[in-house]
């Protein structure tokens, strides 16, 4: 089922600037190794020892899948997927 992931521009560089992607998957997880296929550095960039550095927030229809079922959270055809690293400085 196609699940479009929206991909911010501080990890862009790791997808030839490429902003969104289509990709299938029935869990977060699912989708989120459809996406390193596509875009190998991004795993470099956000994963860690087979889960998400804490840095890294991952939002389905707008929930955070950290209170849903973390990577195993399911996702449906059409639902949209964000990555957001979270953003430090003052």
């Amino acid at each position: 089922m196609a699940v479009t992931v929206k991909i911010p521009t501080q990890l862009r560089s790791a997808t030839g600037g490429v902003a969104e992607a289509q990709v299938d998957g029935t869990t977060v997880g699912e989708v989120l190794d459809a996406l390193y296929q596509q875009f190998a550095e991004l795993r470099e960039r956000i994963a860690e020892d087979g889960g998400l550095r804490r840095f890294v927030n991952v939002y389905i229809g707008g929930e955070d899948i950290r209170f849903l079922d973390g990577l195993d959270t399911e996702v449906g055809s059409g639902d949209e997927v964000t990555i957001l690293p979270a953003v430090a400085g003052g």
